[in-house]
Order: C-alpha cells, then structure tokens, then sequence
C-alpha cells in the first residue's frame, strides 16, 4: 500500500466502509500490483540472460 493510501479509508455517513467500494478498490490495487510483477519478472529474466551471455563472453 502506498503512504498516501495507509490512512485513508473511505467512510460512509455512520463510519463504515462502503464494501462495493472497497472491494473495487482492493480489485484495482490487486491488478495494479499483478501489472508490477509481471514487468519485475520480466525485468529479472532480462538481467539473468544478461549476465549469463557476459559470463561466457568473458571466459
């Protein structure tokens, strides 16, 4: 969760959390975070092939 997002919770009137909202925003942050670890996945393996043809191209 980002720092913004730690201490805002979307109140009703009486002081419960509208759960249609939550729930769409916890399904926003889900695919925002899924979205991040794809490209992070993606980003390791780059690096892995990287560093394995240097490796060989060093010996």
């Amino acid at each position: 969760m980002r720092k913004d997002e730690a201490g805002a919770v979307p109140e009703g009137r009486d002081g419960s959390v509208n759960t249609a909202e939550e729930l769409a925003r916890l399904r926003a942050e889900n695919a925002r975070l899924l979205k991040a670890e794809q490209e992070w996945r993606l980003e390791r393996e780059i690096l892995r092939r990287a560093a394995a043809y240097f490796a060989r191209e060093v010996k």
